[in-house]
């Protein structure tokens, strides 16, 4: 009775469910074996283990999935926040330096064009490569390192290159002869075109274009590019046959080229010089400056006969420019300046001086010198500047708080472009006598003063009137008159001008002073000498009286005095030339980083 009525609840308790009941889980839903869907690491466990090896698919399927798992454990909610928190602050640091490198960039390049001035009107193309050109060439922005004349180069001719082209910024310009075209000269090449239609500011660009590229022939003269490798080399290191003997190249330079793979490096300078001289259009200013270039790159190639030819062209000029009815200024012939000339102007005088220098270098010097004096009494001659009153002082606004400052800024750099520097002047009116004016009067009395000391054949260092005495006098007078404008004269940038020429022709005028006084101490050392000796001679007749004690001359004491005198001043040129140079640095550190930027 008691067996029957245990058995029962036996029986139950085996006929239990091994599930749990479903009531206990009614949001849980059951995964297959293969299920391949996302597990977050803060869920609660599932009933089933993920198996993945009873997919029936491909090893790579597999590989893939387990590295999707394996991403999908780092991929949670609060790794997901973080990375978009962290992509955007990515983003924003990266659109900030873009924006500061387009800001930069802006800043420079609006620094670069109120420095430089490109002309308004060209294209954008054409302003960048004048500006980087002329920052290339700046010596301010490239202290302590050379210009590289071959990359200048290129810049400026494929600058003339957009200038002189129709499509780009050469709308307007047209040959001087319509019908005929382009006119070409042998040995020089294409002339120039008409340019009379264009700006004022677009033809001063053009020419300083023409003429960058003219002093880029000229350092190149002599230099061959390597067609193969783009590079120039001198041409002395040239392997080939007309160079049998080619120089060594420097250690560590590029292997030297042959002589079937060069080319000039540049075109001649006289392309340049021709092209100017050839234009319509240009003032009569611009031509000269040409024409004088080129008669002393004629005189530095050993052609003295070509370069009288081109100062005789650079005369005419100066000449045909003067007002109608202005004749007998300058003597054809000789080119001296006539004594009752009423209109001499800037061009006649750097006409005539430069023809001077030319018959001075070539060792004429019966010439050059009436040409030198006649423009020394020319140039004192001319007038004062009229004295002008100080300008009135203008009320000051209230800037506590930087409202003009800051209008100044949105006003003038932000809303307008910088003007176009004004004109300069065509150098056909009569200068006046400013102090630029009268350092080159300083210039003008230290080389007459060089032409007396180097014309005088005899060797004599007494104070008679002889050609060296007036020498040493011309240069005295010329370097005390240097330094006098050169005291007097205000540091700013208006005057800056004028301070580097008395500077230059101060150091000229001393230089000369001290090898004038060397010649002269070393003329009377030498007749010192020979007295003493003849003494001795005539000593040895008369018993042995020896007069070798006897006291020197009192001159020779003099030339010892301003031996000292002019070192001294060599002295004080070396100080004003540190000064110089440390200015420059401190002027070139902006300009340094500018070249460094646009390298």
């Amino acid at each position: 009775m008691l067996s029957s009525n245990l058995s029962v609840p036996r029986i139950l308790l085996v006929r239990r469910h091994l599930r749990p009941p479903k009531h206990l889980f009614p949001d849980r839903k059951l995964r297959p074996f293969t299920s391949n869907s996302q597990l977050l690491l803060v869920s609660s466990q599932t009933p089933r283990p993920q198996l993945p090896f009873l997919h029936a698919r491909s090893s790579q399927h597999l590989l893939r999935f387990n590295l999707q798992s394996q991403l999908a454990r780092y991929l949670t909610t609060e790794t997901k926040q973080e990375l978009k928190v962290a992509s955007k602050l990515v983003g924003y640091f990266y659109a900030l330096v873009f924006l500061g490198i387009i800001i930069y960039l802006g800043v420079q390049n609006e620094y670069l064009h109120r420095t430089y001035a490109p002309p308004p009107e060209w294209t954008i193309s054409s302003r960048l490569l004048y500006c980087n050109v002329r920052l290339k060439e700046d010596p301010n922005a490239n202290i302590g390192r050379d210009i590289d004349k071959a990359n200048c180069g290129v810049l400026w001719r494929e600058l003339i290159k957009r200038l002189e082209n129709p499509e780009k910024d050469g709308e307007g310009l047209r040959p001087i002869l319509q019908e005929e075209g382009a006119i070409y000269v042998e040995g020089v090449g294409k002339t120039g075109f008409d340019i009379s239609s264009r700006s004022e500011p677009w033809r001063r660009a053009y020419f300083e274009a023409i003429m960058g590229a003219a002093r880029t022939a000229e350092s190149l003269d002599g230099w061959v590019r390597d067609t193969t490798r783009n590079m120039i080399f001198p041409q002395a290191v040239v392997i080939g046959p007309s160079n049998p003997r080619p120089k060594p190249v420097p250690l560590g330079a590029n292997p030297a080229p042959l002589e079937g793979n060069c080319l000039p490096a540049f075109e001649k300078p006289e392309a340049y010089y021709m092209k100017i001289l050839t234009t319509h259009g240009f003032t009569s200013g611009q031509r000269l400056a040409a024409a004088l270039a080129h008669g002393d790159w004629l005189d530095f190639k050993g052609l003295p006969s070509s370069a009288e030819e081109m100062y005789d062209w650079g005369l005419d000029i100066a000449m045909g420019s003067l007002p109608v009815g202005v004749n007998n200024v300058v003597d054809n012939q000789t080119g001296i300046i006539n004594p009752h000339a009423k209109h001499i102007s800037s061009n006649i005088l750097a006409a005539t001086t430069a023809l001077a220098t030319h018959h001075a270098r070539n060792n004429n010097l019966a010439s050059a010198l009436p040409i030198l004096l006649s423009i020394l009494r020319a140039r004192r001659q001319l007038s004062f500047p009229p004295v002008t009153p100080p300008p009135a002082e203008i009320p000051q606004e209230d800037n506590s708080m930087g409202f003009v400052t800051m209008r100044w800024f949105v006003k003038d750099i932000i809303f307008s472009y910088p003007e176009y520097p004004p004109a300069p002047p065509t150098g056909d009116d009569i200068p006046l006598r400013t102090p630029t004016c009268i350092c080159e009067e300083a210039g003008l009395m230290a080389h007459i003063g060089e032409i007396f000391f180097a014309s005088s054949s005899q060797a004599s260092a007494s104070q008679n009137s002889t050609p060296k005495a007036s020498g040493l006098s011309w240069t005295r007078d010329a370097v005390e008159l240097a330094e006098m404008m050169l005291a007097s004269i205000p540091s700013g940038d208006e005057d800056e001008e004028a301070r580097v020429k008395c500077a230059d022709c101060f150091r000229v005028g001393v230089t000369n002073w001290k090898y004038m006084v060397e010649s002269m101490l070393r003329e009377e050392q030498a007749r010192e000498k020979e007295l003493s000796e003849m003494a001795k001679k005539k000593a040895s007749w008369f018993w042995g009286n020896s007069t070798s004690n006897a006291e020197a001359p009192d001159n020779i004491s003099r030339w010892e005095r301003e031996a000292s005198m002019v070192d001294s001043r060599m002295q004080d040129i070396k100080a004003g030339a540190k000064t110089e140079e440390e200015r420059r640095r401190a002027m070139g550190i902006g300009m340094g980083v500018l070249r460094g930027v646009f390298g």
